[in-house]
């Protein structure tokens, strides 16, 4: 019962934020059922070529993004990981970080805001290895943030 009275909760928010953010997570939503299925159906050496170059995290590229961005860039970049954290609770699977990054990445590329795709591992508590994916854009963490402090980033797509 508790579980459905969140649900209700949560759409009732929805429901008062306006049709801008309501477009933003019908957007969310449909950008991670296909990062769902494309994951599921593709080779992932496939699909990560639409995410850019991999590079080291050292890489002066990783470092030199965000900035110029606008604050126009910025405010976009802040709720598109708004509407994918929003959406990501009522996917009919489990939305995992890539996804979510993956989500993210697509909306924002539609938009013409570059983002950096981060990767990262580490030893897992019950299963052998944790990763996670992060995704930053116009000086903004979007989606997977806090980043576990017990993983390191391996690399990421610019």
């Amino acid at each position: 019962m508790a579980r459905s009275r969140s649900t209700l909760d949560k759409l009732g928010t929805l429901s008062r934020v306006g049709l801008r953010r309501q477009a933003l997570v019908a957007e969310a939503i449909a950008a991670m059922l296909r990062a769902r299925v494309v994951v599921l159906v593709r080779p992932f050496p496939k699909v990560s070529k639409r995410f850019g170059e991999f590079v080291p995290p050292s890489d002066s590229r990783v470092f030199a993004h965000g900035a110029g961005a606008t604050p126009e860039q910025a405010r976009i970049a802040k709720d598109i990981g708004w509407a994918v954290a929003a959406a990501a609770p009522f996917m009919p699977f489990r939305s995992v970080c890539l996804q979510q990054a993956m989500a993210a990445h697509a909306m924002l590329r539609r938009r013409g805001i570059s983002s950096v795709m981060h990767f990262g591992a580490g030893k897992g508590g019950v299963k052998p290895i944790d990763a996670h994916a992060w995704l930053d854009a116009a000086g903004v963490k979007v989606t997977g943030y806090p980043v576990s402090p017990g993983l390191a980033e391996l690399g990421c797509f610019v």
